[in-house]
This record gives structure tokens, C-alpha cells and sequence, in this order.
């Protein structure tokens, strides 16, 4: 009697870890093609803006933001990380930015997250599990200092990815004052900002983990001066699409009568490169991008600051310098302050 029990506690058991292994295995595992993208934008943009510890000018920076929805199609509900393919052995790399975006039209929060070197990947859990085919939104943003600097400026960019991609949108930021631009391959499409910035894009459809992406961008540019102190300097257009630099780029955004029957679908939510919301909003309101375009919002000096775990007290007030320097800067840049003000304020953090 006792050997029958103990064999139908057997069966029984091995009947239930049937259905707990997998599910374990699924929280954990991290399977690119099992995340296949529903869109993905990619934003390249060299010289629009230098970190406040880029060093020197000498060195031009480029920066890359990388937006992104993925659907869970593993079939259950998923609590791991997520692992996107960066450049992250090329000069000069260094992450920025790892956000998502927990609800539609809000700002995003940033995650803690990891570089592994070595495999090129960025890694991070989401704060709550995706659930069986539901979707989740992302942005990365990093920079790098591979832009060549001889007689032209120079450099390439090669699309990394580990799943399939739906809908993927390929634009180029040239920058300010930039002349004798040469991309190849050819742009599908070019315009140019209210601002002046010349942008390049491309759309592509089912695009596969094994299809080759890769571009070079070559361009002149006296001096060292970046897009966003470029534009800082300019008055925006006196219109009702540009109603001073206070708004987000969202409400410019829903202000845009543009006719959006010729430009390419960009269905990632909003996102911010650098928080630099007026920047992006004047050219976003030009091309009259269809469906839910990126809106650049304004990030809060809770949710900008880096998630990066400080060594050691020392560190820890150093970021916390640094992200008010950011603050500071951008609440100078957006008018909240004048240049007084933010002169005496950045005094007290020195």
C-alpha cells in the first residue's frame, strides 16, 4: 500500500514540474527571437551634443537613440531581462540612457542596467514581467567617438539586431551647419527642419536578424559647435506650431497640421534624446511623421538621474552634482531661468 502511494506521489510530482520548469526557465531565459520587434526607430546623430565629461572638443561625439516596442511571444509570461545588441566595443562607447515606458503618452523612467562588453549586449529588467503577447516599449541611448576627423568628418553605422523587426525607420541628424553631406546608401527620403538640421531617413518592412544594415556619412563642418548650442542660439519660428520653448514636444507635436501622406511610419511612443524637447520637436513637426510619432518629452530631474549604483559616498554626491548641472542647463535652455540665475546656481554646485 505504502509503495503505491509513494509512486502516485511520484507521478503526481513529476506531473506539476511538467509546468513549473518551463515557466521558471521562462523568467529567466532571455530568447531574442521568442521578442520579435513590432517597431523599432534608430535616431543617429552626430555632433548634436556633447556629455559634460566628453573632454575635449577635439574628439566629435555621436550620439544614437534607439526606440523600440517588442511583443512577447514566448507564450508565457516573461520576469527576466532584456538583452539588445549595441556597438559596445567600438571607441568611446558609453551608455546613456536605458528607459521604458510603463504607460501610454507618459514620460519614460529609467532602469538599471548592464554592458557586457564582450557579447555587445545591454541588459535590463523590466519593472513588472511582459505578459503573454503583450507588448513593451524601450529606448537606448549611447554615444560614441568613431566620427573620423580629417579634411571631411566621417563615419559608419551598422545596425545591430537579434530578432525580427516588423517596422524599422532609419533616420540621420546631419549636423548643424554641416555642408558637402554625403550618405550611402542613398536616403529614401530627405528634408529639412525649421531649424535648418538636414535629415535623412529610411523605412524598411520584415526586416531579419541577418540582413545587413550598414551606412556611412561623410559631411564638413567648421568648428566644434553642437546642434543643440547651434539651435539654442536661434528664435523658433513665430507660429502656432512653435509657441516658445516651454511646451513639450508632445503638444508642438499635436499642434503640426502637416500632411503626413508621404512620410514614414514611426509607431514608437514618445521618448527624449537628452531631454532636449525643442530640438527634436522642430523637426519632427516639419516631417509630419504619421501614426505615434517620438515624442521628446521633458525628463524630470527624479526620473533623469542615472541609475548607475554609486561605489562610494563620495561618487554618490557626484552624481547628484551632476545630474543638477544637467537640470540646470536644460531649465536655462527651456527659459525657466535666465542666464543669471543659472549662472549663481551652478556656483553653488561647483
Amino acid at each position: 500500500m505504502l509503495k503505491k502511494r509513494l509512486l502516485a506521489l511520484f507521478v503526481i510530482g513529476a506531473f506539476f514540474t511538467n509546468f513549473i520548469i518551463p515557466k521558471a526557465s521562462a523568467e529567466t531565459v532571455f530568447q531574442a527571437d521568442k521578442f520579435p520587434f513590432k517597431e523599432m526607430q534608430i535616431q543617429v546623430m552626430p555632433e548634436f551634443d556633447y556629455p559634460e565629461d566628453w573632454g575635449s572638443r577635439d574628439i566629435t561625439s555621436l550620439l544614437v537613440g534607439q526606440y523600440g516596442t517588442i511583443t512577447n511571444k514566448s507564450g508565457q509570461d516573461y520576469d527576466g531581462k532584456i538583452e539588445i545588441p549595441v556597438p559596445a566595443m567600438e571607441k568611446g562607447f558609453e551608455a546613456y540612457l536605458v528607459a521604458e515606458f510603463p504607460e501610454e503618452n507618459k514620460p519614460e523612467v529609467q532602469r538599471p542596467y548592464d554592458v557586457d562588453k564582450e557579447k555587445g549586449l545591454i541588459t535590463w529588467k523590466p519593472a513588472k514581467a511582459i505578459k503573454s503577447n503583450e507588448s513593451y516599449k524601450f529606448v537606448i541611448e549611447y554615444y560614441t567617438k568613431t566620427v573620423n576627423v580629417n579634411d571631411n568628418k566621417s563615419f559608419t553605422y551598422e545596425l545591430q539586431k537579434n530578432a525580427d523587426i516588423e517596422l524599422l525607420d532609419v533616420i540621420f541628424y546631419a549636423p548643424m551647419n554641416a555642408k558637402d553631406i554625403k550618405l550611402e546608401p542613398k536616403a529614401q527620403n530627405n528634408s529639412k527642419s525649421e531649424y535648418g538640421e538636414e535629415l535623412y531617413y529610411y523605412q524598411y518592412k520584415n526586416v531579419k536578424p541577418a540582413d545587413s544594415l550598414k551606412y556611412s556619412f561623410t559631411y564638413k563642418k567648421d568648428g566644434t559647435e553642437s546642434t543643440m548650442e547651434a539651435i539654442n542660439k536661434q528664435q523658433p519660428p513665430n507660429d502656432e506650431n512653435h509657441s516658445g520653448v516651454n511646451g513639450t514636444a508632445t503638444d508642438q507635436v499635436k499642434k503640426s497640421g502637416s500632411d503626413n501622406s508621404k512620410q514614414p511610419i514611426i509607431g514608437v511612443g514618445g521618448a527624449s534624446i537628452i531631454g532636449i524637447a525643442i530640438i527634436i520637436a522642430g523637426a519632427f513637426i516639419f516631417l509630419g511623421l504619421k501614426g505615434k510619432s517620438p515624442r521628446p518629452t521633458k525628463i524630470t530631474k527624479q526620473n533623469k538621474q542615472q541609475p548607475k549604483k554609486p561605489t562610494n559616498v563620495k561618487n554618490e554626491h557626484k552624481t547628484a552634482n551632476d545630474d543638477e548641472k544637467k537640470e540646470l542647463r536644460k531649465k536655462l535652455l527651456t527659459g525657466k531661468i535666465d542666464q543669471e540665475m543659472y549662472e549663481e546656481e551652478m556656483k553653488k554646485l561647483i
